[in-house]
């Protein structure tokens, strides 16, 4: 039986529609404006990429040899771009021979993985840096402030509550363990009591005098000066810089760049969700529903964005990538091979959720653990995987009920789906009869006619004849 979708058997302008000899046409001038949107958005990403480098030569001509003062701000959560930002303004700093670096904090913590990489950084960096602890600087923030050679407080202002959360739960004792002793190598590194570094990580740490064995502890402004975290109390930048002995200094304020922007935009767990669900959704929609198109080339985009934030964000390697293409390579056999649902698809599935998740969490294949980030992770994925099966589901079903002649030139799992109509021209080539049944239409209001032979007299086939 030759199944031929309704609208498209009797006309012959639909029949070279369907065999591709209009393909290349685009007269509503969609592709052009898509490839000129693309090129917009590489220039604003170069943009975005040199122009801080532009403004630091403009402002480093400015300088008239006068001592350079470098502010970062490190506001809000701690997230991959923070980090970036970081290490590309403390590299900057050191290149226009600033004086001093000060750490404008207040934030109230963030990713572990990323806060080890700003501690390093701190810790690396041969620039005399100055934690300014504006207002607050709890849990990874407070690594920060500890890391840097100095520290000032601003009035009211308070550091510490430093003990790591694994989802809404806090984290098993391996975890505090090792963070315990980042807090404690960190203050020994910087001349300053361990003890009090512990005891913001582990309730379990006593310090006399400043919290009991069950509470975390947090510095304020004069707590911190008691006991040698704080070096002074400023209430404001300007006379931080006065009393450091700078004034009179140039000031340069390092902002986040566009692309650090971006990047801070993409590893955010809900974007990253969105971008996994809208990727596979388009290109495995596309697929079945329409053939390889605009719409796929946008669901490619989503995986490419998402790739490429978790990379500049020091978090994705190429072998995440090659995971990713994997499974997505798996997934398009599933769809244009492989009818049903079967070991490719399977093995694509979890070649793609691996390569995901490594890519979100910075981890290798050895080194995995338990962490905040990773449970993160795992959920993100999970939710943008099941969504996009759940949205592919609802839209083929849609289709089919709505009778758009899209719905019936549909692949792979398409294929196992029954068509509609015969051929009406199976007579002119031959055939000497009807054939048993005529299938009239699809999308739930289909019947099966008795065509030259006599319908069986059967409970399925009377509740399909009506």
């Amino acid at each position: 039986m030759v199944h031929t979708p309704p609208g498209l058997a009797t006309s012959p302008g639909s029949r070279q529609l369907a065999s591709g000899k209009y393909g290349k046409r685009d007269p509503s001038g969609f592709l052009p404006r898509l490839r000129i949107l693309g090129i917009a958005l590489i220039a604003l990403v170069l943009a975005g990429s040199i122009m801080p480098a532009v403004v630091g030569a403009v402002q480093d001509a400015g300088n008239d040899g006068q001592d350079l003062v470098v502010v970062i701000p490190i506001q809000g959560a701690i997230e991959p771009g923070i980090g970036h930002f970081l290490q590309r303004s403390l590299d900057e700093a050191e290149a226009d021979g600033a004086a001093a670096v000060i750490l404008d904090i207040n934030t109230p913590g963030g990713r572990l993985d990323t806060v080890l990489e700003m501690r390093d950084a701190i810790l690396d960096s041969p620039l005399r840096t100055i934690a300014f602890v504006n207002r607050e600087a709890f849990s990874a923030g407070a690594l920060i402030t500890i890391a840097s050679n100095e520290i000032w407080v601003a009035p009211g202002g308070v550091f510490g509550a430093a003990t790591p959360i694994l989802g809404t739960e806090t984290a098993d004792a391996k975890t505090i363990a090792a963070v315990r002793s980042t807090f404690r190598s960190t203050a020994e590194t910087r001349g300053r009591d361990p003890i009090v570094a512990e005891a913001m990580v582990d309730p379990a740490v006593e310090v006399p005098g400043l919290d009991s064995s069950t509470t975390l502890l947090s510095l304020s402004s004069d707590q911190a000066a008691q006991y040698g975290y704080a070096d002074g109390i400023a209430t404001d930048r300007t006379e931080l810089i006065s009393l450091l002995g700078l004034s009179g200094s140039n000031v340069e304020v390092s902002s986040i760049s566009f692309v650090e922007s971006v990047v801070r935009w993409i590893t955010d767990p809900v974007v990253a969700s969105l971008l996994i669900l809208a990727g596979l959704f388009l290109i495995v929609a596309d697929a079945l529903f329409a053939g390889f198109g605009v719409a796929a080339v946008a669901g490619l985009a989503c995986f490419g964005l998402f790739f490429w934030g978790h990379l500049l964000a020091n978090l994705a390697g190429w072998e995440d990538f090659l995971l990713i293409a994997l499974g997505l390579v798996l997934i398009g056999i599933e769809v244009f091979v492989i009818p049903g649902f079967g070991f490719a698809g399977v093995a694509g599935t979890f070649a793609l959720a691996g390569g995901l998740f490594l890519a979100m969490t910075g981890r290798g294949f050895w080194d995995y653990n338990d962490s905040d980030n990773a449970i993160r992770a795992g959920w993100s994925i999970a939710i943008g995987l099941v969504g996009s099966i759940v949205a592919i589901l609802t839209f083929g079903w849609f289709l089919s009920r709505s009778g758009n002649p899209a719905s019936t030139t549909r692949r792979g799992v398409g294929r196992l789906t029954l068509q509609t109509t015969v051929d009406s021209d199976r007579s002119d080539r031959g055939l000497q009869k009807r054939p048993g049944w005529i299938v009239r239409s699809l999308g739930g209001g289909g019947a099966l006619e008795p065509g030259g032979e006599t319908m069986p007299e059967t409970d399925q086939h009377k509740t399909y004849s009506g």
